[in-house]
């Protein structure tokens, strides 16, 4: 949030909840906040320049269709929720993305088979619009903004099939609305990390594969001036669901994730070297 706390809110694909925690990492201690109105799990949480958080979609159970095309609106000055417009396609498993232009654009997704459906929402109004369509469906796929102001959409799962894993890379342009191809990762892959480098390139790392290994080592660079992918040094384990953050020097942390079983390992990315 704006005020440096943490927002957690939602529950795990078998766990849906309501319930809502701030972290307070001034004071180290964990408050309870309100709660959302809808039960959630693989949903959304995006944080709007006006300081409220945007929460959209999310399964009731793991594999089934949401409760509805819900969205909730988190007040952090006042610690409630508040209904707004919502999707225009049920979906969980999604991608939800702040635009230079103050909009969010929902991506992919699952209902009932994997979706290629997009979405914009404006914060201004509280409505969402159809925001083109992918050439690819794809659920637990990745979406970063790049400097350019271009979102690019890397890796998902095509179906329920456990390796149908996509490699095929698509380009959503902010400023035209419009969608373009960018390629393809040289492994298909899917519950991947995703992250921004400062130079402007994008590291992909880890997820599921199509073949035997599925849990993947293996890490490539996306070049947003190139347009082209290459790959780079592989991990040191294989990790599914890991999460990789950007630290102030330019390296990247990865930490846990699965490999058939729970990881502690932790492994840092220098993009320089």
């Amino acid at each position: 949030l704006q005020n440096g706390k943490v927002l957690v809110a939602g529950g795990t694909g078998y766990s849906p909840t309501t319930a809502a925690e701030l972290y307070d990492p001034a004071a180290g201690n964990w408050t309870t906040t309100g709660a959302m109105s809808t039960a959630r799990a693989q949903h959304t949480a995006t944080l709007l320049p006006d300081g409220r958080v945007l929460t959209t979609g999310g399964g009731s159970t793991f594999g089934l269709p949401p409760p509805g095309p819900s969205a909730e609106l988190y007040d952090p000055v006042t610690g409630t929720w508040t209904g707004t417009g919502g999707l225009g396609t049920n979906r969980f498993a999604h991608t939800a993305t702040l635009l230079p232009n103050g909009k969010v654009l929902a991506i992919g997704g699952y209902n009932n088979g994997a979706l290629t459906s997009t979405e914009l929402f404006d914060p201004s109004t509280g409505t969402w619009t159809a925001a083109g369509t992918l050439a690819k469906a794809r659920q637990l796929h990745t979406a970063t903004l790049l400097p350019n102001g271009k979102v690019v959409v890397a890796g998902g799962q095509g179906s329920l099939v456990f390796n149908d894993a996509v490699s095929k890379v698509e380009l959503y342009d902010s400023a035209s609305g419009t969608w373009t191809g960018a390629g393809t990762m040289a492994t298909a892959r899917y519950a991947h990390t995703t992250t921004l480098l400062p130079d402007g390139r994008v590291l992909v790392a880890g997820g599921y594969g199509t073949n035997s290994p599925y849990n993947l080592s293996s890490a490539e660079l996306y070049d947003p001036v190139a347009g082209t992918w290459t790959t780079t040094s592989a991990m040191h384990n294989a990790r599914v669901t890991a999460t990789a953050t950007l630290l102030p020097n330019g390296s990247v942390l990865v930490v846990g994730g699965s490999a058939g079983n729970s990881l502690s390992s932790v492994e840092q990315y220098n993009p320089a070297s």
